[in-house]
């Protein structure tokens, strides 16, 4: 619809319809205003697979979704490194979000892999930003060119779950600009997403959800945003605040609790109604061309968009490891298949993206062409069982070749909660141990969501790394361990020997309300370049059944200046005897740089096809961003001169081409690195002091912690105060209160995520049970006030408090 006309209805609006407009009708609708013509919207998750509830709601994948196809999750989808793969799932995911009417997709979700330990890094593409932008740019051309928008996610820098929903990103504005944003930026400068959502946490101190310079000043001034921000589901901190910084829809409603706060903000005068227009024709905009771009739904095959899974699925798996030439497999021999993730895979997250999936086919029922017996080998993925192991060992001398399935058990990584360790479970490393022990030909297949230990690597002949690779991951493992697809995935994220070689691991996840982000720019490769540090798999890395030669490198100039406009090409040819596919990366390096940079970073790759012996030339394009740094002197992107390397390789430990090239640049103001921040120059950010530190970001680091006596307010959760005596006792009635549930999932994690929502989060997601009034009398307790009978009578409804008092009896509350 015409911007005169969305005008035009909005002046026709009343103060209250505005503010309505601003806010959910429901957990997945936006109002309605139907005497005006304006529709309801409906937004469900993704990333990568619809989760649309057609009844009871909920954010965390409690309660059951309509059945949908499960593709893999954004970890295999960037491992792919082919952009037609992201666009070809955004394309069916657009096709079956118009098949169940919905407006808006949720996801891509591209926060960058700080830490192994986040829990939601399946999810989430790469520690690489160039890499996450340009896969997620593609998955939102795909999702859109069926008229069907996307949600961002989530900005900015929510690269962990413990606290993310009042956690402070303490981060320099340089490593912001060349580290956390920039994915969201190429995404929004070459796909126009119809939303962005913001994230939970804070930045610097200030809630995403209220931050004007990043909402308006950068996302919508700078980078050319003309869509609407969402709240991530209660992320909302400051309704009026949020409205003035940019935050046009907040999701879910809240029961018209702050639509109140907005009508009342504009009559006294703290809020401009021009604004609050804005904000109005901007969620309008999207909601009306949900109607008017939509295509005509096509008939959703699901048999049809299985296969599409995997097909997808083969894309995305890396062979990690592949002694004497062990796979393929030949299916003329006796084969062993151990673990029960050989039956029953684990394909897919915990969480909001969990899909209620249309069917999933094990590796075991994908083989049904080959001899072949199976051991379950473990019961849960968690609890030890030694029958199951020496039943395993049984089955495994009896075969000539044993394929173990093992990695991450749900219960290990999820939303609503961070690893603590990237070991896997004691069940699946002791059946490794075993049965590599008795049979010297053990290949391990991996289902996982992010970077695990191998202490057994030695001692196998392969590894495939098959992640979360949707609802046909046993067939697309089928697929490759027999040979009937050569793999061509590679890591887009690095595979550290321990977690301590991380460069966030004293950092992660900080402290109860901030969290230090001391590594800066040096997050992955980029600090094991850097340090020279040994790894177990380098960033890029992945192995094929054929062999690729690079020859030949060339550029189109020899010097560079503005405007820092090169093109690189290179040839590479299959050396070996069958066809595959090569993902060949482009590094630029600053040779001797002012300010502090990395080793090399990642600012180009293609994924080519090639027949046995066929050989093609690749070209790939840069631009000034592919040299520049950001100088927060001068807020700019900018050229520093010297000379530039250009390295070509088959991953980042793996540089097979190199040329270099005179840039005449543009910086003229730098910062003298080298005395101010030696640590970040050396790339010593073990060694960073807080003065340093501070000094970075322009902040102190003294409000770590709650000090004693702090007073309490609507944004602390239950577990800041844990230790005071009704904080304590408050909190483990919930916990008491979650464990009732059948229904609610794992209880220790829900009730981990109940203790760190925030109790504002809590009043709006109760939709009036816990009122606010309530909620006040909570933090009078919590303050110090004695309990009164009013208070009882308030909140007895909510945790049902005459059947969980009895209950507490036993637990000494």
């Amino acid at each position: 619809m015409e911007k005169g006309k969305i005008k035009e209805i909005i002046g026709q609006l009343t103060l209250k319809e505005k503010a309505g407009l601003c806010s959910g009708r429901s957990f997945w609708h936006t109002k309605e205003v139907a005497r005006l013509g304006i529709p309801s919207m409906m937004v469900a998750d993704g990333p990568h697979g619809l989760r649309k509830q057609a009844s009871k709601s909920d954010m965390l994948g409690i309660n059951k979704s309509i059945v949908a196809t499960c593709f893999p999750t954004g970890v295999g989808i960037a491992a792919s490194f082919d952009r037609a793969v992201a666009k070809r799932l955004g394309e069916a995911l657009g096709d079956e979000a118009l098949d169940e009417n919905l407006g808006v997709v949720l996801g891509p979700a591209i926060n960058i892999k700080r830490s192994p330990l986040c829990g939601r890094n399946f999810e989430y593409m790469s520690e690489d930003p160039f890499l996450a932008g340009e896969m997620s740019a593609e998955y939102v051309n795909g999702v859109q060119s069926r008229g069907v928008g996307v949600s961002v996610k989530h900005f900015a820098v929510n690269s962990q779950e413990k606290f993310r929903m009042s956690i402070s990103a303490e981060v320099d504005e340089r490593t912001l600009r060349e580290i956390y944003f920039p994915a969201f930026e190429n995404t929004v400068k070459k796909a126009k997403p119809w939303t962005v959502m913001c994230a939970y946490n804070k930045i610097n101190g200030e809630y995403c959800s209220e931050n004007k310079w990043l909402l308006t000043d950068v996302l919508r001034k700078e980078w050319g945003f003309n869509g609407f921000v969402v709240s991530d589901w209660g992320a909302v901190n400051d309704r009026v605040k949020g409205v003035a910084a940019g935050l046009e829809l907040e999701m879910p409603g809240t029961g018209g609790r702050n639509d109140r706060k907005i009508v009342e903000a504009v009559e006294a005068g703290k809020l401009d109604e021009k604004i609050l227009d804005k904000a109005c024709e901007r969620v309008l905009g999207v909601v009306f061309d949900s109607i008017e771009k939509k295509q005509s739904a096509p008939k959703y095959d699901r048999e049809k968009e299985h296969l599409l899974a995997r097909t997808l699925a083969r894309e995305t798996m890396v062979l990690l490891k592949n002694e004497g030439n062990i796979l393929p497999l030949k299916k003329d021999k006796k084969y062993a298949f151990i673990g029960a993730f050989a039956k029953t895979p684990r394909y897919q997250g915990g969480g909001s993206s969990h899909i209620n999936s249309y069917k999933v086919v094990g590796a075991w029922d994908a083989a049904t062409d080959i001899q072949k017996e199976y051991a379950r080998g473990y019961q849960d993925g968690i609890t030890e069982d030694q029958k199951l192991i020496s039943e395993a060992v049984e089955t495994a001398k009896n075969a000539d070749i044993a394929i173990v399935f093992a990695g991450l058990p749900e219960v290990y990584e999820s939303e609503g909660f961070d690893r603590r360790h990237m070991n896997m479970p004691k069940s699946h490393l002791d059946l490794i141990e075993a049965v590599s022990k008795v049979n010297p030909n053990t290949v391990v297949v991996l289902h996982n969501g992010s970077p695990v230990e191998m202490p057994w690597i030695k001692d196998v002949k392969a590894v495939l790394e098959a992640y979360l690779g949707g609802e046909a991951v046993g067939e697309a493992t089928y697929d490759i361990l027999f040979g009937d697809v050569n793999p061509s995935g590679k890591l887009a994220e690095t595979f550290p020997i321990y977690l301590n070689d991380v460069a966030s691991s004293e950092y992660y996840p900080g402290f109860t309300k901030t969290v230090e982000y001391r590594e800066g720019l040096y997050v992955g490769y980029r600090y094991f370049d850097k340090k020279k540090k040994k790894v177990l798999f380098p960033f890029g890395y992945g192995l094929s059944y054929t062999d690729f030669e690079y020859s030949d490198i060339k550029m189109d100039k020899q010097s560079l200046k503005d405007p820092y406009e090169l093109r690189v090409s290179f040839k590479i040819k299959n050396t070996g005897e069958r066809e595959g596919k090569e993902i060949c990366q482009l590094y630029v390096k600053d040779i001797i740089s002012t300010v502090y940079r990395p080793e090399k970073e990642l600012k180009g790759f293609e994924k080519i096809s090639l027949k046995a012996g066929e050989e093609k030339e690749v070209e790939i394009k840069l631009d000034k961003r592919s040299f520049a740094f950001y100088n927060t002197i001068t807020h700019n992107w900018e050229v520093e001169s010297g000379e530039y390397e250009i390295l070509v390789g088959a991953s980042s430990a793996d540089i097979r081409l190199s040329t270099k090239i005179e840039i005449e640049g543009d910086a003229k103001e730098m910062s003298d690195d080298k005395m101010l921040f030696p640590s970040y120059y050396s790339g010593d950010v073990e060694d960073v002091k807080d003065e340093e530190f501070s000094a970075l970001i322009g902040r102190a680091l003294s409000d770590r912690e709650f000090p004693e006596g702090y007073k309490f307010t609507v944004n602390n959760n239950l577990y800041d105060a844990r230790h005071t005596k009704w904080g304590r006792r408050i909190a483990k009635l919930a916990m008491l209160a979650t464990k009732g549930k059948d229904d609610l999932g794992d209880p220790e994690i829900m009730a981990q995520i109940a203790l760190q929502t925030p109790m504002e989060a809590m009043c709006n997601f109760s939709k009036g049970v816990l009122s606010e009034k309530m909620l006040y009398s909570l933090l009078d307790l919590l303050n110090g006030d004695r309990p009164t009978r009013a208070f009882w009578k308030l909140i007895g409804g909510v945790f049902k408090i005459p059947y969980y008092m009895r209950k507490a009896k036993k637990h000494d509350l």
